[in-house]
């Protein structure tokens, strides 16, 4: 496993952003939870601190760390799946923000066959067709290489 983790900020909800992110996909799970020992801002003695937990294979930590501190689109994290059947807060080129304010980038395995395919004239115009859209639409952008 790696010794790198990211370390995902909550005020209070860790353990239910953490629950939540297991349920979606397979091979993921709680590892522990470790709660406050005494009252701090983060949290009232017995309440939750941090989390750890395990996407698909990828160690996570998720802290209450006592206040409220926006996620941005500059941390996101990426998905590779067949499409976009997914749920959230949709933004442009696949983009979504779930109910916590994470961005996750949705990238079906077919986007790198029309974004960075042999056809460069064919690549531009699926990354043109891309960047008016919002949830991709995998046919739009095969047709968009394709030129048809």
């Amino acid at each position: 496993m790696s010794k790198v983790s990211p370390c995902l900020w909550y005020n209070g909800e860790a353990e239910e952003a953490a629950k939540f992110y297991v349920s979606l996909l397979p091979g993921s799970k709680i590892e522990t939870v470790q709660r406050n020992t005494v009252d701090s801002p983060a949290g009232k003695a017995g309440s939750v601190l941090v989390v750890e937990f395990t996407l698909a294979g990828q160690r996570f930590v998720a802290l209450n760390g006592g206040i409220r501190m926006e996620h941005t689109h500059a941390v996101s994290f990426m998905i590779d799946c067949a499409d976009q059947a997914n749920g959230g807060q949709a933004d442009r080129c696949g983009w979504l923000r779930d109910r916590y304010g994470l961005s996750w980038q949705i990238v079906p395995t077919a986007l790198p066959k029309y974004l960075g395919g042999p056809d460069r004239a064919g690549a531009q115009r699926a990354m043109q067709a891309m960047l008016s859209m919002g949830k991709l639409d995998i046919e739009g952008l095969r047709r968009a290489y394709e030129g048809v």
